[in-house]
């Protein structure tokens, strides 16, 4: 039996293939115009990206520090050294050998303890040998007056008996004289006793030092005498023992420089630093300002005493120090950063310079709209850091401090 074909669906058939066919190719448009059009899109968006970024590296980056309100410390810096507070050094004032020493490093010591001891042996010879002059001379005394008695009463007989006629005058003058050198001589053993007596308490004086006692209560920084030696008191003092008497406080001394004595007054409150600790700041005080000066290379200084509390014992003396003296402190004062002070853009070519500052005034220049516009300010103290400022500008002002030209 034979299919019948039906004219009519493949007709329809037909026409859905066209229709389709149609679609496909508008369809190809329709992405080939969408890909065209992202292309070029994406082509200017680059060229455009390109262009800004250039423009943006040929244009100057500033650096900005805001305006603000601080406390501003005017300070003066100083370096010394960590001293005890009194020190002292105990020398030999005789001649001879040591036969003890007594003491050590760090000990504790009472004011008249005995520290070390020299051989006494000869100064004790010269005691007794002073002695037995003093003795001697005490005899001397005693024979003047008993010939200045003898005298005078031969002297009186000889003036009564001239007198009567019975002696001659030549005889009474004799008498006369015998009595004056009687008196003389007995004046002058009576010096010699005196002497004798202060060349005894010279010898004993110098045997009492012997004993090398402490003048203070203390501890012992520095002893320099060992048992058996043989020290020399000549022209100068020779230095056995360095006493100090309390390293629970200390004293610091440093020298200012005349340019910066002026601002340091006594009871100034001030901090130092020491290489041993540092990270540690130790607080401190002016003490005391010594008038007479320091001249070395043509530099002229001023020493100034700060006092040290040691309670820690953590300082020691001959520590180098280097201290920080608040000399004047300006509350909550409006500051801008040293750097503006010293900046200045760049010229800009073809645009005039702006007018100079007054001559009590300073120039600074803040970020508006994106470039730099001068400021006239006064100024006043400064920690080295930050200065206070005053005039047209504001706390949040972005000031600048410096800028990054392109390459």
């Amino acid at each position: 039996m034979r299919e019948q074909t039906n004219p009519q669906a493949s007709t329809s058939m037909d026409d859905v293939r066209r229709t389709l066919q149609i679609g496909q190719r508008k369809g190809r448009k329709i992405v080939r115009w969408v890909v065209t059009v992202v292309v070029v899109v994406a082509i200017v968006l680059g060229i455009w990206i390109a262009l800004r970024r250039r423009v943006s590296q040929s244009a100057p980056r500033w650096v900005s520090e805001p305006a603000r309100r601080a406390d501003v410390h005017v300070t003066v810096s100083a370096t010394g050294k960590i001293q005890g507070l009194n020190t002292v050094e105990v020398g030999a004032e005789v001649t001879g050998k040591v036969l003890r020493v007594l003491v050590d490093y760090n000990d504790l010591v009472k004011k008249g303890q005995v520290l070390a001891e020299i051989d006494p042996e000869q100064l004790r010879a010269a005691v007794e040998e002073a002695r037995a002059q003093v003795l001697t001379s005490t005899a001397g005394i005693r024979n003047a007056e008993a010939t200045l008695l003898e005298t005078r009463q031969a002297r009186d007989r000889a003036e009564e008996q001239a007198k009567q006629g019975l002696v001659s005058q030549k005889d009474l003058e004799t008498a006369r004289a015998a009595a004056a050198r009687a008196e003389a001589s007995l004046a002058s053993s009576k010096a010699s006793t005196s002497l004798a007596a202060a060349s005894l308490n010279s010898a004993q004086s110098r045997l009492a030092k012997t004993k090398i006692v402490a003048p203070i209560d203390g501890i012992v920084l520095a002893r320099a005498v060992e048992p058996g030696q043989t020290v020399t008191a000549g022209f100068q003092t020779p230095i056995l023992f360095r006493l100090a008497e309390d390293l629970t406080k200390l004293s610091l001394r440093v020298d200012i420089d005349e340019a910066d004595i002026g601002r340091v007054v006594e009871g100034a409150q001030a901090n130092f630093t020491v290489d041993a600790y540092p990270q540690r700041s130790f607080p401190s005080t002016v003490r005391s300002l010594h008038n007479e000066p320091k001249s070395s290379q043509n530099v002229v200084t001023y020493e100034a005493v700060l006092t040290v509390e040691n309670q820690e014992r953590l300082l020691r003396p001959g520590m180098t120090a280097t201290a920080t003296i608040t000399s004047q402190t300006v509350k909550d004062a409006l500051v801008v950063s040293n750097a503006a002070l010293r900046f200045a853009p760049p010229p800009v070519r073809g645009a005039p310079p702006p007018p100079a500052p007054r001559p009590d005034e300073k120039r600074v220049y803040i970020l508006r709209a994106g470039s730099p516009a001068p400021v006239s300010v006064r100024v006043g103290p400064s920690d080295g850091h930050v200065t206070e400022v005053a005039g047209d500008i504001n706390v949040g002002d972005e000031v600048l401090v410096d800028v990054i030209l392109p390459p």
